[in-house]
Order: structure tokens, then sequence, then C-alpha cells
């Protein structure tokens, strides 16, 4: 008769079973939580969406209108105003959302309409948001009224409610008009892809020059804007 075969003491992950049939815990191999893995995923991810941020987001030398190109035509209430509504966009009757009548014909003592303005002479066109550094351009705008009385001085706010552009109006002593984007179509339109963007164009709507974008000096804007008049003077306009 064979003689009986000593106990199995192996446990699970190499541990030594104890008398209920579970291992021994003091001979277990604690295995490392595998976080490795996730980290390296989460780079990755993040890479990707850096990746296609950038791609959305255009520099900002390549973004905004192109010199000589036309202003897009555009009608939306002015800030102060209690007209209701969304930027009218339309280069035609009829065409949807953007617009049962042209832009261009929209007009009134309640209403900023790009056509107008441009229809008189020079334009700087200030397109901006109510957050961080933007609406400083607004004040550096603000300081060149007087001094360019031949030009037409506007601003629009994009994606913005009347109460807190009204704020931004009186706090910064505002003399030129600012229309509401509401619903942010101009930010397609003008080509937006930073806060500020300073639009110049000619009379007839012509652009003058490459926009300014970002982050620029009161003395950059001032020099543009003294171009602007000049190239006017000069018959560009």
């Amino acid at each position: 008769m064979a003689a009986p075969e000593p106990p199995d003491d192996r446990g699970t992950e190499g541990g030594r079973a104890g008398g209920n049939g579970l291992p021994d815990p003091a001979t277990v191999k604690i295995q490392p939580p595998r976080y490795g893995r996730y980290v390296a995923l989460l780079a990755i991810v993040v890479l990707v969406l850096i990746t296609v941020n950038t791609i959305v987001t255009k520099p900002n030398g390549s973004a905004g209108l192109a010199p000589g190109t036309a202003l897009p035509p555009f009608a939306v209430p002015l800030a102060l105003s209690d007209l209701p509504g969304d930027a009218n966009v339309a280069t035609g009757p009829n065409q949807g959302s953007a617009g049962h009548v042209p832009a261009c014909s929209v007009r009134g003592p309640k209403v900023l309409n790009i056509c107008q303005l441009y229809e008189r002479g020079p334009v700087v066109l200030a397109l901006f948001v109510d957050s961080g550094s933007c609406p400083q351009v607004l004040s550096d705008v603000q300081a060149l009224v007087t001094s360019y009385p031949q030009v037409s001085f506007a601003a629009v706010a994009i994606k913005e409610e009347a109460p807190g552009v009204r704020k931004v109006i009186s706090s910064r002593h505002l003399t030129f008009p600012v229309g509401l984007d509401r619903d942010g179509a101009l930010a397609a339109l003008y080509k937006v892809a930073s806060c500020p963007q300073v639009t110049l164009a000619l009379r007839g709507g012509e652009v003058d020059g490459k926009p300014l974008l970002g982050s620029f000096s009161a003395a950059t804007l001032r020099a543009r804007v003294q171009e602007l008049v000049a190239n006017s003077r000069g018959g560009g306009g």
C-alpha cells in the first residue's frame, strides 16, 4: 500500500495554504495596482485633444478676413437698446436663420449695421467677449474716437447678453456704438479665433490690411488707424 502523499502546501500566487484551504496571508505576494497603463492612456488622450484643438483653432496670423476682401454684411441690435433678436447676416431675401431680408437693409436707431457704417467712410470694427483682458480694446478704441472723426468706430459683443455689455459700456464710458451678437454668428463670418479682433476697412467695405488679433498695444492700434486714414485719402476708399 502506497504511503499517503504529503499535503499540498501551494497556495494562490505562490503562497502557502492555511488550514481552511485559503492561502496563508504571510506568504501571499501582493500585486501592485496596474496604474501605469491608465496613465499612459490618459497622456495619449490629452495629446490627441491638444492636437485637435490646435487644428480647429487657427494660429492668430492666419485668422480673420483677408486683406482686400469685403466685409460680410450684418445687422445686430445695439446693446443699449431694447431690440430683441439675433444677428441678421443674410445677403439676400428669405435665407432662413441668416435672415428674411438682406442685412444691409435692416436699419434704424436701435440697429448697428456694418453696411451703413462703411457707406459713410472707413470703419474700425472690434469683436470681443466680456472676459479677461479682452474688453480693454474698447478703451483703446474710445481713445481714438475724437482724433479720427472721419472714421466710424464700432464694436460687437460675441455671445453676450445686454446687461453685462451695458455695464462694460458704462464703466469704460464708451460713446461709439456697441452691438450684440447673441448667437455668435459673426464669429464664423469674420473668422474670429482670438479676442479681441479688430478689422479695419476702407469706405465701401474693403478690408484694409490684416486684422489685429489677440494681444496688441494701443500704439499699434493707433498706427493702424492712421494708416487706414492715409489709405483712404490716397484713393484706397
